[in-house]
């Protein structure tokens, strides 16, 4: 690799198959128990067709990708953190069910704030109809010495 940890151009992929189980943990721990996500009947009635992910579960799911980044860069003195994801949009509903495909792909690096910039997207995996995306962050700190 070059002077950074990550270099332009690097990708990383999770897939998933949204579980009705995934929808209602996250709905337990978030509280958000919307009908869009817990009741099948009322979303039933909408042009969704039935109960959707929360858009958050969908940036978690970002977040797998952003792991396997930070694992694949574990040296040279300085550990991966979070700060955030910018430009998030949610494209699409991603219903319980459907297969969802990210792409994480190192966009940019700032040497000197020492951060890098990924594009993150959200696909449904047949059709590769885009669900959601944003642009991750990560702030590489100095390890302890």
């Amino acid at each position: 690799m070059g002077s950074f940890h990550v270099e332009v151009g690097q990708t990383y992929q999770f897939r998933k198959t949204v579980a009705e189980a995934d929808v209602y943990m996250f709905a337990g721990i978030t509280g958000d128990l919307s009908p869009n996500h817990v009741d099948e009947a009322a979303m039933r009635q909408t042009s969704y067709g039935g109960r959707i992910a929360h858009g958050a579960l969908l940036v978690g799911y970002m977040s797998a990708c952003s792991t396997m980044a930070c694992a694949d860069s574990r040296d040279g003195g300085e550990t991966p953190v979070s700060l955030g994801y910018d430009r998030v949009r949610f494209l699409r509903g991603v219903r319980i069910g459907e297969t969802i495909a990210v792409t994480y792909r190192i966009a940019r690096i700032d040497e000197e704030k020492r951060r890098s910039f990924a594009d993150v997207e959200v696909r449904l995996a047949e059709g590769g109809e885009l669900a959601a995306v944003a642009v991750h962050i990560l702030q590489w700190v100095p390890n302890a010495a």
